[in-house]
């Protein structure tokens, strides 16, 4: 198994920490490395659970928390 050291300053500036999974691929002649953001994630929290919601066709995943979190930002926006 090979491994790639990250430097704990690059960790850091990209939001990386233990344990949280990364992504690698190659375009043309590039390795690109990331964190893996997941289809599932919310778009709000981050979080990504077996109760989080679909809406918009898919477009924007929900997790129950962030539909909280967006409903209240929503009532605030409407009665301005």
């Amino acid at each position: 198994m090979g491994r790639i050291v990250i430097p704990m300053e690059i960790r850091r500036s990209l939001g990386i920490v233990e344990k949280d999974a990364l992504e690698m691929f190659v375009e043309e002649d590039q390795i690109i490395l990331r964190k893996y953001q997941s289809s599932q994630a919310c778009a709000i929290t981050g979080d990504i659970s077996d109760r989080n919601i679909s809406l918009a066709n898919g477009k924007i995943i929900v997790s129950p928390e962030g539909t909280e979190l967006l409903i209240k930002k929503l009532q605030q926006y409407l009665l301005k």
